[in-house]
């Protein structure tokens, strides 16, 4: 053998590096250590095509599963959810394709980490998560706990706190795991955030909903239906209740009474609209001056509906039955409020235009009704204070304009404001208005608290028109009341 005096290149003479092979137990193992934030051992990682494809199914399957278990009823399984979802996904494995290590020629030869290696590990650390996650909101949901009881950041907190520790760990392990050049860094950041924003904004279809009511079960509500016939019976049935109220007697100071409750969904408002006519029918010698505008589906035929346009007619039309400068017209109102000032309405497939408070102002001086209580039973509605005062005009509100008011869900019986005040307080405690309101803020109070109330107190709004306080204390001594 010849020597030439040459010197072996310690590179090109190193053995090549070992290829491990690929194990889905490795990737997996060191997926639940990205899943809590630990350092990676990356020796003897090694994705393959096979090792993808079966994390990607373990992905979905865990989706399709978990959130299987947010349903305590059967369901019916949507095949076209499978489809959507993915564009977070395809933006983890950019960013991942963005941060892979390129081998470096002058360095020891050293396997170079690839996309595919780090897209699998966060495949695994995903499908952990979704397990854990899903696991852990189902035990909330069998757990024995009063949802309505628990603060409200606290409920927000459980929410977001399993999301924000996905985007958390999603971005440590890319960011410890590929390459240290700031540029594919920032780029796999901001395509990480894109993707969370785009879950956000942009969710996947459900994979589960709610199955059909099975035979002999109780049947789903059919939409309401409106026809002509239907349609065309409204203003009679307006004029013909219009014209059987009882006329004004002269001398006496009357009541005439509108309730209105424009959100056909809500059964608590028609029980309250019914519950405040009768109380003030008893109490207030209302009886037969009464108007009931109500949006329900067991009445479409039998009773005026609470639009907009029907309130500002009976209004017009009780305008000319009362005594404007004589008698007294009380409104109560009750639905959904919202922070704008809108009173919500719905009637669905009718088109319902949402009440403000200026509508009802104009209404009420272009019919020239002196004498005026309103009462409006709706979260914000302490945004209707100021449009609607005036010194003949004692107006009163369950809530402030920033707070929400409370009992208007599906269980409630009453609002908390419609039981203070009228049931509990003017049936059978006072015809005072003003005390009656300030009784029902303590109990409303005291009641809001117990039930885990957390967004601040609604704080029930009253003012009373320097001309209406004695006025009505004029009504109560002709009722044989203080």
């Amino acid at each position: 053998m010849i020597d030439d005096g040459a010197v072996p290149d310690p590179v090109l003479s190193a053995p090549a590096p070992a290829v491990p092979h690929p194990s889905l137990a490795r990737v997996a193992a060191q997926g639940v250590r990205a899943a809590f934030l630990l350092p990676l051992r990356w020796n003897g990682v090694a994705a393959s095509p096979v090792i993808l494809a079966v994390l990607l199914i373990a992905q979905l399957a865990a989706s399709i599963g978990m959130s299987r278990v947010y349903f305590d009823t059967d369901a019916t399984f949507n095949w076209r959810a499978v489809s959507s979802g993915w564009g977070s996904t395809l933006l983890v494995l950019w960013a991942c394709y963005t941060l892979r290590e390129q081998p470096d020629a002058d360095a020891a030869p050293a396997r170079a980490r690839g996309a595919a290696d780090m897209f699998a590990v966060y495949l695994a650390q995903s499908v952990f998560l979704s397990l854990a996650t899903g696991a852990f909101f189902a035990a909330l949901m069998h757990a024995d706990v009063d949802a309505e009881k628990v603060p409200q950041w606290l409920r927000w907190g459980v929410y977001l706190l399993p999301f924000a520790w996905s985007t958390v760990a999603t971005l440590v392990l890319l960011i410890r795991s590929g390459s240290r050049d700031i540029g594919s860094r920032v780029q796999a950041v901001y395509a990480v955030l894109l993707g969370v924003a785009l879950s956000y904004f942009a969710p996947s279809a459900s994979f589960w909903s709610e199955a059909e009511a099975a035979q002999g079960d109780a049947p789903e509500p059919a939409p309401l239906q409106f026809d002509q016939e239907l349609v065309e019976r409204q203003a009679p049935l307006l004029a013909q209740r219009l014209s059987a109220l009882a006329p004004q007697r002269p001398g006496v100071i009357d009541m005439y009474t509108i309730t209105f409750a424009p959100y056909e969904g809500e059964e608590v408002f028609r029980r309250e609209s019914r519950m405040v006519s009768e109380v003030m029918a008893q109490r207030f010698d209302a009886a037969g001056r009464q108007l009931q505008l109500l949006n329900h589906e067991d009445e479409l035929s039998s009773a005026p509906w609470a639009t907009p346009l029907n309130l500002r007619r009976a209004i017009a039309g009780l305008a000319r039955i009362m005594d404007r400068s004589e008698d007294v017209l009380f409104i109560h109102l009750t639905s959904h409020g919202a922070a704008n000032g809108q009173l919500a309405a719905s009637f669905w497939p009718l088109d319902v235009a949402p009440l403000v408070p200026k509508e009802l102002k104009l209404w009420l001086d272009q019919a020239g009704i002196r004498h005026r209580v309103l009462s409006v039973s709706a979260c914000y509605s302490g945004s209707w204070v100021a449009p609607l005062a005036g010194d003949d005009t004692l107006v009163m509100t369950a809530a402030d304009a920033d707070n929400t008011s409370y009992g208007c869900g599906k269980k409630s019986e009453l609002t908390f404001f419609g039981r203070a005040v009228f049931d509990e307080q003017i049936r059978t405690e006072t015809l005072s208005f003003e005390q009656a309101h300030a009784a029902a803020r303590k109990v409303i109070a005291t009641r809001e608290k117990e039930a885990g109330k957390d967004d601040g107190y609604s704080n029930p709004q009253i003012r009373v028109g320097r001309n209406i306080g004695p006025y009505l204390a004029r009504l109560r001594e002709q009722l044989g009341s203080n």
